[in-house]
């Protein structure tokens, strides 16, 4: 106890302390943050003032943005000054902070039918694209398919299929991807997801034709890369990301083409009851079921 008390007195018996991390200064501390993740980043802004300040720093922040965030910030509804450092809203310029934050939210473009956002710990682009934003063969006869409501989906409506001969789902995107190695999905369900006195329910009952021939997945990438796997639709009642491939992207400031297709064309048998939602590219490493973003 004599020890413990006498450590915190100074050299003339007054209590004293000893310098803490609220002494550090700002820029040292910076330098340290600027190796970190952005989420640890955000935890040890909670430490003190010196933390927190550093925290928002421009430089800081700007390591963690993708070389080509002038263009993700082109693409959604604010619009950028001078290519990005001076992105403005409602005549208040944004720092890098900022800028990371608004784009690591849903961000839609090509009139809402499509969204992006960053991931935070890989530093890649994560994306959504609607059934809307697809081309379905049949989609604009009501006898085959319609678009249901649900709150299930990025963009509360999936496309669903009562019955049908020839399944073909088609789609592309191009997009100044951030380098990196990126997975496609495409994710779909078997019966009609609904709610029913505040639970959810799946009607199955249309639900047939998948389990005589696999449905084939393709996706072709503007660089030469191409990937094709077959696999049979089952699960009814829960969501799947069927993987369908991987792409390479060396070079962000090149938009990069992607091609993608879902098809099951075996005319000897209709197949039905199935919800097409959405494709969705992730950065390689990062499962869609483990994200969670705001719709916000």
């Amino acid at each position: 106890m004599g020890a413990g008390a006498s450590s915190i007195l100074g050299a003339d018996g007054e209590v004293g302390y000893g310098p803490g991390l609220g002494d550090l200064p700002e820029a040292c501390v910076a330098s340290v943050l600027v190796n970190l993740d952005p989420p640890e980043i955000c935890r040890l802004a909670r430490l003190n003032r010196a933390f927190e300040g550093a925290a928002s720093a421009d430089f800081v922040w700007e390591s963690k943005l993708p070389s080509n965030y002038g263009y993700m910030l082109e693409k959604i509804a604010d619009e950028v000054e001078d290519g990005a450092s001076k992105h403005k809203k409602g005549g208040k310029r944004l720092g890098k902070k900022e800028i990371y934050a608004r784009l690591c939210r849903p961000n839609p473009f090509d009139g809402g039918a499509k969204m992006f956002w960053l991931e935070k710990c890989r530093g890649g682009i994560c994306m959504s694209i609607s059934s809307k934003a697809l081309s379905i063969t049949g989609i604009d006869d009501r006898r085959y398919w319609n678009y249901i409501p649900t709150d299930e989906s990025r963009f509360q409506t999936v496309a669903y299929l009562q019955q049908i001969w020839w399944f073909e789902v088609d789609g592309e995107i191009e997009f100044c991807f951030p380098a990196g190695k990126y997975t496609l999905f495409f994710r779909t369900h078997l019966g009609r997801p609904s709610k029913r006195l505040g639970r959810r329910v799946c009607n199955p009952e249309n639900v047939h034709g998948w389990g005589i021939k696999p449905v084939r997945f393709q996706l072709s990438a503007s660089n030469g890369q191409r990937s094709q796997r077959q696999c049979y639709l089952d699960e009814p009642g829960s969501w799947i990301h069927h993987e369908v491939g991987e792409f390479v992207v060396e070079n962000s400031h090149a938009p990069t083409k992607v091609k993608f297709s879902m098809m099951q064309i075996d005319c000897t048998h209709t197949k039905g009851g199935l919800c097409v939602d959405s494709v969705l590219i992730y950065p390689s490493g990062v499962r869609p079921e483990t994200v969670f973003i705001s719709r916000r």
